[in-house]
């Protein structure tokens, strides 16, 4: 009868032999794939020997391969199966285009240069605490988050592998960030001067950005939101706009117009009545098709190039402060000021958590007619302050 195989995992006797100045340390070790290697480490005394092939065999056993990754897999092929991961999922749209870009990113520039040559197994604590006080120091908090965010990941893909036994980044050093900035809304006389300021400006109007900053004022929403509604998503009859798209831009791709990024963000708002105005006239002019806030040709909008041409539209020094999150964290503040929840502000501006706009913006999904008449107040309060401002002068 045929001796039984060795389990998976397990070795055989060890035996040992001189060689040179030293000793060597031999063993049968059954993979696990099955299949049984001769396995050998060398050492200074017979005992040295033994023991680092113990360790090695213990280590074996621990990180056993699963699709080609295991302990002595470099980080750098465990970084491209997670990455490719990563497109998979915004290919199944459970993961965002901008986020898996911003996730290479950090990879290429960041995480590969310091860490591809590492074996799995010597990816400890100590070198990724370094590493991630290092990005910190020379780069900042945000991007050393991601870092260590894109690193876990893909130990964490290693760890599902077997290839080791637990994710080392759990116990990094935390990343300790500056205190954010407190939030900044215009005042209602500079909401008053920042409009009559564009309406003013030839390039800012043939850009279309009063309209853009008028509608961002009158729904607190993002940019990309703004620029992503087409005409099929406003009802001017019911005075409301479906917002659960936006516009981003990935490299390689293109401007690409995708879903929120979160179910919070798929949200029906109720327009105040300068918007409704606003919508009706564009809508004469336009058409009523295709996108709302259209480029030159009639398509969609850049984001990007939007913020620049209103960062060229600031003009004097008093205005540098001014981005078009502005905007929305003076929507959130008119309608913080008129009285209504933190819950219905988030919900305004498509936050699943409150604490986000408590902390960030203030300086449910449902449609709530609080928030247009506080938004539709805050823009007669400021034309009506203007005028008088004009009238005295």
């Amino acid at each position: 009868m045929a001796r039984p195989p060795l389990p998976i995992g397990t070795y055989g006797s060890i035996s040992t032999e001189k060689i040179g100045g030293g000793f060597r340390a031999c063993t049968r070790f059954r993979d696990h794939d099955g299949v049984t290697r001769k396995v050998e480490r060398n050492g200074a005394t017979p005992a040295a020997a033994k023991n680092r092939l113990r360790e090695h065999l213990r280590d074996r056993a621990q990180q056993g391969p699963r699709d080609g990754l295991n302990g002595d897999s470099r980080f750098s092929v465990a970084a491209t199966e997670w990455i490719e991961g990563v497109d998979r999922l915004v290919v199944q749209g459970q993961r965002s285009p901008n986020t898996a870009q911003l996730y290479r990113l950090n990879l290429d520039t960041h995480v590969l240069p310091a860490l591809a040559e590492l074996r799995l197994r010597e990816v400890t604590v100590p070198r990724l605490d370094r590493f991630v006080q290092t990005v910190q120091l020379h780069k900042g908090s945000a991007t050393a988050k991601i870092a260590r965010t894109v690193v876990s990941g893909v130990l964490g893909l290693a760890v599902r592998h077997g290839a080791i036994l637990s994710n080392p980044v759990r116990d990094v050093g935390r990343i300790v960030s500056t205190p954010a900035r407190q939030p900044r809304a215009l005042t209602q006389d500079e909401r008053h001067e920042w409009v009559t300021r564009l309406h003013g400006d030839r390039d800012a109007v043939r850009k279309d950005l009063p309209d853009l900053c008028e509608w961002m004022l009158g729904t607190g929403v993002r940019i990309g939101e703004a620029l992503s509604v087409s005409w099929e998503e406003v009802d001017l009859a019911d005075g409301t706009v479906e917002i659960d798209h936006t516009l981003i831009r990935i490299k390689g791709v293109g401007l690409i117009r995708k879903t929120t990024k979160s179910s919070a963000g798929e949200r029906t708002l109720r327009l105040p009545a300068f918007a409704l105005s606003m919508l009706r006239r564009r809508k004469l002019a336009a058409g009523g098709r295709g996108p709302v806030f259209p480029d030159s040709a009639g398509g969609w909008r850049d984001p990007s190039n939007t913020s620049r041409d209103l960062r060229n539209a600031r003009g004097s020094a008093e205005f540098a402060w001014v981005t078009s999150h502005v905007f929305r964290k003076t929507a959130a503040t008119e309608m913080d000021r008129a009285g209504l929840s933190a819950r219905q502000i988030a919900d305004q501006l498509g936050h699943a958590k409150v604490s986000m706009t408590q902390d960030r913006y203030l300086g449910r999904r449902a449609v709530d007619r609080q928030a247009a008449d506080a938004l539709d107040r805050a823009h007669r309060d400021a034309k009506r302050e203007g005028d008088e401002g004009v009238s005295a002068g």
